[in-house]
């Protein structure tokens, strides 16, 4: 489960990757608007999302955003413990 902190908008996470030398491509807005919806939950449905707009974006490269935004604290993903 992807949470969203509601608190960073797309402006705000799209100011701090720029503050981080990086580069705010096509891709990197397509998925973080999929993740601002909240429509997803999952990095697979992130993906799944996203290749319906674009078939060339990959699933290493939904991670590595994902990742991106985890470590600046944008998202978190909860991790189900049983």
């Amino acid at each position: 489960m992807i949470r969203v902190d509601t608190k960073m908008q797309k402006e705000l996470i799209i100011q701090k990757l720029k503050e981080q030398s990086c580069r705010i491509t096509k891709q990197r807005q397509m998925i973080l608007d999929v993740i601002l919806s909240e429509e997803c939950s999952s990095c697979k449905e992130i993906y799944y999302e996203i290749k319906k707009a674009d078939d060339r974006i990959g699933m290493a490269t939904v991670y590595r955003m994902v990742s991106l935004l985890e470590e600046m604290g944008a998202i978190c993903r909860e991790k189900h413990i049983k």
